[in-house]
Parts: structure tokens; C-alpha cells; sequence
């Protein structure tokens, strides 16, 4: 039987992108998920996609009352909660002085505190069931990049917040995965739009802002992460030779400012 038959996942930006194909594996493992998004619409599809042991719920997860109302309605069907994942985010453009206050504000209430929101109010179920905590951020959660705008600084925010997690909650039985991916690859090979940023260069469109990685398939990172989750792991960095420019970085940060600027 599969660890996670009859567990229960909620996955926030379930009902597109990675989130869609991470809350799939989750059906495929005999998981019973509830798909959250801003869209009804794209709810609806997503839960119809992938049967009735899916749950679809709308919900702008960056408003407490409905994060606590997303909650509430997984207990209402299912009774219980086994994993969070917190998936739900998106990506920048700009220099960084050119990004203003309020686009950083905007950025982060998604990308860090909509995070938070949801974990606080899951926190008290997943401890009940020693569960898990799945933090989806970046390689940009290590490593800085150039040109997109305030997206690095979230995704730091979302890798301290997960080591507070595991520090303080960890030996009362909650485990906290953070996940690194670099670019994952897309069907519609999606290049980000630059209006009004003419003076960033042509690369700055490309996932990653022209990271020289290769991308990921989403289908393998879903499933690297069930497995992550089974072993309780605290990290998981897609490509894993990224660890060595971080490693570097934090020894040496002139030589990890070249490294970056050489590999982007």
C-alpha cells in the first residue's frame, strides 16, 4: 500500500502549473487532495481532471478568512489533514531600484505571508498527524539573481521561515520540506512579458531570467517530492550541483557574485 493512501494533501496553486501536476501525484498515490485557487473556474476543471477524491476550493489565500474557510472545508470532508503545500506564487521582473515598495509588498503578501497564513492555520491538524509542511520556493530562496525584481527576497523569506518551522516544531513531530527548483519547463514555452522594462535585456524574459539550467520536468520534480516527503527530508534543490554555488556563495560571496553573473 502507498504511504499515502487515504492521506489527506491540500495544495495551494493547485489548479495550474506545478501545483496542478504536484496535486495529480498526489491522486496517482492514492492521496485524497483538495485543489485550492483563485480561479473557479480553473478549480472546477482541475478537480473534475482528477476525480472525485479531489476537493476544489476557490479561495484568495492572501485574506485570513479565507485561508481559515479553505481549512474548514478540508476537515469538513475529509476529518483530517496530512500535507500542506504550499504552492501558490509567481515570479518578477525588474531592477531591483526600479521595483518599488509597494510591488515588494505585493509580492511578498503572495509569495511569503499568503505562505504563512496557510501554514498557521494547518499547523495544529498536520501536528495531530505527524504531517507535513511543503514549502515550494526557489533556487532564488539560496541565490539571488539580476532582474527579477523583488522575487528573490520572497523566496529568502520562505527558506527562513521553513528552518524556523523545522527548529521549533520539528521535535514535536512536524515535518518541513523546502523545495529549490530552478526553471520548470512548460508546454508553452511562456516568455515573460516586458512592457515598460525595455532596458532589461532580452533574456530577462526566459524562465529563470536566463538561468543557464536545464529545465525541469514538473512530472519528476511531483514525484521527487513524495518521495522527499516519505523520507521526511528538510530539503530538496533541483538541479542538486546548485548546492555548490551556494556552498561557495556563503564562503566566499565575491566568488558566488561571479558565479551568478556567469551562469545567468
Amino acid at each position: 500500500m502507498s504511504y499515502w493512501q487515504d492521506r489527506v494533501v491540500l495544495v495551494t496553486g493547485g489548479s495550474s502549473g506545478l501545483g496542478r501536476v504536484i496535486a495529480r501525484a498526489f491522486v496517482e498515490a492514492g492521496a485524497k487532495v483538495v485543489v485550492v485557487g483563485l480561479e473557479p473556474d480553473a478549480v472546477a476543471q482541475a478537480a473534475d481532471e482528477l476525480g472525485a477524491a479531489t476537493l476544489g476550493v476557490a479561495a484568495d489565500i492572501t485574506r485570513t478568512e479565507d485561508v481559515q474557510m479553505l481549512v474548514e472545508k478540508t476537515l469538513a470532508r475529509f476529518g483530517q489533514l496530512d500535507c500542506l503545500v504550499n504552492g501558490a506564487g509567481r515570479t518578477d521582473r525588474g531592477k531591483v531600484l526600479d521595483t518599488t515598495p509597494e510591488q515588494f509588498q505585493k509580492l511578498l503578501d503572495l509569495n511569503f505571508l499568503a505562505l504563512v497564513r496557510c501554514t498557521r492555520a494547518a499547523a495544529p491538524h498536520l501536528l495531530a498527524r505527524r504531517g507535513h509542511v511543503v514549502n515550494i520556493g526557489s533556487l532564488a530562496s539560496k541565490s539571488a539573481a539580476r532582474w527579477v525584481g523583488a522575487y528573490p527576497a520572497t523566496k529568502f523569506a520562505v527558506a527562513a521561515y521553513s528552518q524556523q518551522l523545522r527548529l521549533e516544531l520539528g521535535p514535536e513531530g512536524l515535518h518541513v520540506l523546502l523545495v529549490c527548483p530552478g526553471p520548470v519547463a512548460r508546454k508553452d514555452e511562456r516568455l515573460y512579458p516586458l512592457a515598460g522594462l525595455e532596458d532589461l535585456p532580452e533574456r530577462a524574459r526566459r524562465p529563470g531570467a536566463g538561468v543557464r539550467t536545464k529545465a525541469i520536468d514538473p512530472a519528476w520534480l511531483a514525484g521527487a517530492i513524495l518521495r522527499a516527503c516519505q523520507r521526511r527530508q528538510p530539503e530538496l534543490v533541483v538541479p542538486g550541483k546548485a548546492r555548490w554555488l551556494f556552498a561557495v556563495a556563503q564562503l566566499w560571496p565575491r566568488l558566488g557574485d561571479w558565479l551568478v553573473m556567469r551562469n545567468t
